[in-house]
């Protein structure tokens, strides 16, 4: 039998992405190789998302349209995955009978047998586990990126905020040991990597299953002390957790970027409570100023939800004050949606459609100023940035690529084809956007590196992603 082929199509944060690298890896450890592009692959694996309100209608809708594509190749297989499957479990296979596997958050390292047994047994193959089987980051992975890497810290989250269905769906929070992350971040860079992202639902509660509220600091330092590591990130924090040894981690620790995640949700103090969120509008600011006298530089963005229930215009305003004084680099703004099976999605006083999506557009407006008055203030500054594949744009006539300054800015840039993803430039900044810098001189310098050079025997050998992990033993926006 020829070896067969597998795509996985990843929806939601970070996370997702994380997992699915797994799930490649697992695939590729069971014999099957990564389709090429424009070819119908022989396994299609979803990897979902279910915190948006139309995750629901995504999925099914796709789902939809494989049935054909299926019936026209026999023996194709199609598995579902992720946050939506755990939550949906056999609802799946009763929407849509031609999918082939069903497994969980807590099970992906069962993904091969359980597609080999649905091909040997000719039924669908339904399977959640109820609590962890495997940390996900002892499983293979085929990373996407020679350069960068997202390393799990924890899975889960013991927050209650009744908004969210995460906790529900990826259970409680499992931190895993120091030495486990330091071994895996090493493996990372012996192979090339030059930036880790560090990644939880809330990683600054990291040590509060073996009882050190201090060791999410400890261990930007000890990531951060790692010999050939040039930028370390990490997302997403919770403010009730982040604590001023963190900040002085991140100032006083060079390969961490001055680049700040900070979830918001809401500027007022009445929805925040609403939410379960346990700080308040001045203990957040109060974080926000620190981190600035600490480090001037920080670029800080931000997650923001409008129309959660009972929001007045009152309530808005306070989200639009708090919005104008943070500064922020940018936000990720969204429409509040009722997930079934969350206590929000039961509380009275639901917002009008046309409400929300009036305050939304006010919303965006204001931050999309903000955004545009910060970039602005780059201006002729010198960036160096890492550049990226498939970010941004690349344009043959002129020479444009993108990529991340340090501060996590998106940068397009002036790049001849000298220049690969994974190589290091310094330029300075020409032009600003909302939601990126221009840098159209001459590069100041051009640093190639051994990431580079991986990128590029890569795309010559075909293989657009790179095998990395640990022997016995991965990009996106923000944890949801």
């Amino acid at each position: 039998m020829s070896t067969r082929t597998y795509e996985v199509r990843t929806y939601g944060c970070q996370m997702n992405v994380h997992d699915s690298e797994r799930l490649a890896g697992l695939l590729e450890g069971a014999g099957y190789v990564r389709a090429p592009a424009g070819a119908q692959a022989d396994v299609v694996v979803f990897n979902t998302c279910a915190v948006r309100e139309n995750a629901d209608n995504r999925l099914y809708g796709n789902l939809g349209h494989l049935r054909p594509v299926k019936t026209a190749h026999p023996g194709m297989q199609i598995a579902v995955g992720g946050c939506l499957a755990q939550k949906d479990r056999g609802e799946i296979t009763r929407r849509a009978p031609w999918v082939d596997v069903v497994f969980g958050t807590h099970n992906l390292s069962a993904l091969p047998v359980l597609l080999e047994r649905a091909r040997v047994e000719a039924e669908a193959q339904v399977e959640i586990a109820e609590a962890l089987e495997v940390f996900p980051s002892t499983l293979p992975a085929r990373r996407e990126s020679a350069y960068s890497a997202w390393v799990s810290i924890s899975v889960g989250c013991d927050n209650t905020c009744t908004f969210c269905i995460v906790p529900a769906l990826r259970g409680r929070e499992q931190d895993r040991p120091p030495g486990d992350v330091l071994a895996e971040v090493r493996a990372l860079v012996e192979q090339g990597v030059l930036e880790v992202t560090l990644l939880g639902q809330n990683v600054n509660s990291y040590g509060r299953s073996f009882g050190d509220r201090y060791a999410f600091g400890a261990l930007l330092r000890a990531c951060g002390a790692v010999r050939g590591l040039e930028r370390l990130r990490f997302t997403s924090p919770h403010p009730r957790d982040f604590t001023d040894d963190v900040i002085e981690a991140m100032a006083g620790t060079p390969a961490v970027c001055h680049s700040l995640h900070m979830p918001l949700q809401s500027g007022s103090d009445a929805v925040l409570r609403a939410m379960h969120r346990s700080y308040r509008q001045e203990r957040y600011l109060g974080i926000l100023r620190r981190v600035r006298a600490a480090m001037p530089d920080a670029a800080i963005t931000t997650d923001i939800i409008v129309g959660f229930p009972g929001e007045t215009e009152a309530d808005f305003a306070q989200t639009l004050r708090v919005v104008a004084e943070a500064r922020f680099a940018g936000a990720f703004t969204f429409q509040y949606s009722p997930r079934p099976g969350t206590p929000a999605a039961t509380m009275p006083d639901q917002v009008p459609r046309e409400v929300v999506q009036e305050r939304y557009e006010r919303l965006v407006a204001l931050q999309e100023s903000v955004s545009l008055a910060e970039n602005r203030t780059m201006l002729g500054r010198r960036v160096e940035v890492l550049v990226a594949e498939g970010e941004g744009r690349k344009d043959g006539a002129t020479g444009r690529r993108s990529g991340r300054a340090r501060d996590g800015r998106l940068v397009h840039l002036a790049a001849g084809p000298e220049v690969r993803p994974g190589d290091v430039l310094t330029t300075a900044v020409t032009g600003a956007a909302p939601h990126h810098l221009v840098a159209d001189g001459p590069p100041l310098e051009h640093r190639r590196t051994r990431a580079g050079d991986a990128w590029e025997a890569g795309t010559r050998l075909g293989t657009p992603g790179v095998l990395l992990g640990l022997p016995t033993l991965r990009q996106a926006g923000p944890t949801e």
